[in-house]
């Protein structure tokens, strides 16, 4: 069996599939998204929305030339679409968000939400010339003039497909945050602290109830911003 697939059994808990009925399942391609956080096109449309009943028909669905990710068109079966990416099929859209059992799930979403995405400053660094890149969660990166426009941990509304910044959200308390992993994955809350460690441990943050890790929370505009809820 090549590597372009794995056996259900291994495959990442965020994945909302079944892992005994068969023995293997696609792999995404490599992307920006670490694995647990992503999952193969051909697999979310026919086993997570139910558009098609075998890969055979989710490869005639993407030749048709209809299917897009963040505002591009998609051919291959193999494509990742992860956290916070926009999936449209036809004329229905959905994004990708992880539900408080720490399943990725995609959500409809309406044509104008369709337009832009949140993504996560995770690291900034200085090139050539002085300027600044930002590298964002799902893994593309910004370049700047100025070295302190974004911090790490910030989250930035990018229009789709052509990624202009929209909107700048800060990392900071009183800002909303989305949670993205630990034991309230999927949950909403307003940051009181940040706590900024001088050791290698990671950074906390702490909520009104609870406390996690830095990077897992996921700053976002407001508590409406992300289709969290399965609609009836």
């Amino acid at each position: 069996m090549s590597s372009s697939h794995m056996k259900r059994l291994t495959m990442p808990r965020t994945w909302p599939l079944p892992r005994k009925t068969d023995v293997w399942v696609q792999k995404p391609d490599p992307s920006g998204h670490p694995l647990e956080l992503c999952m193969p096109i051909g697999i979310i449309l026919r086993d997570v929305l139910g558009l098609s009943r075998s890969q055979r028909e989710s490869k005639r669905i993407l030749a048709t030339r209809s299917v897009l990710v963040d505002g591009r068109v998609v051919v291959k079966h193999s494509r990742a679409v992860g956290l916070m990416d926009v999936l449209t099929v036809g004329e229905e859209s959905y994004r990708c968000v992880l539900d408080t059992n720490g399943k990725l799930r995609y959500r409809p979403i309406a044509k104008k939400e369709a337009g832009t995405k949140l993504c996560r400053v995770t690291n900034k660094t200085t090139i050539k010339g002085g300027k600044t890149q930002y590298t964002l969660h799902d893994g593309r990166t910004i370049i700047s003039e100025k070295p302190d426009e974004y911090s790490t941990g910030d989250s930035l509304t990018v229009s789709l497909p052509d990624q202009e910044v929209k909107a700048h959200h800060p990392f900071q308390p009183d800002s909303m945050a989305y949670l993205i992993g630990g034991s309230h994955v999927g949950e909403v809350s307003k940051i009181k602290t940040i706590e900024v460690k001088r050791s290698t441990r990671p950074n906390e943050v702490s909520f009104e109830e609870f406390g996690t890790i830095a990077s897992y929370a996921f700053v976002i505009p407001s508590e409406t911003s992300l289709p969290l809820e399965a609609k009836s």
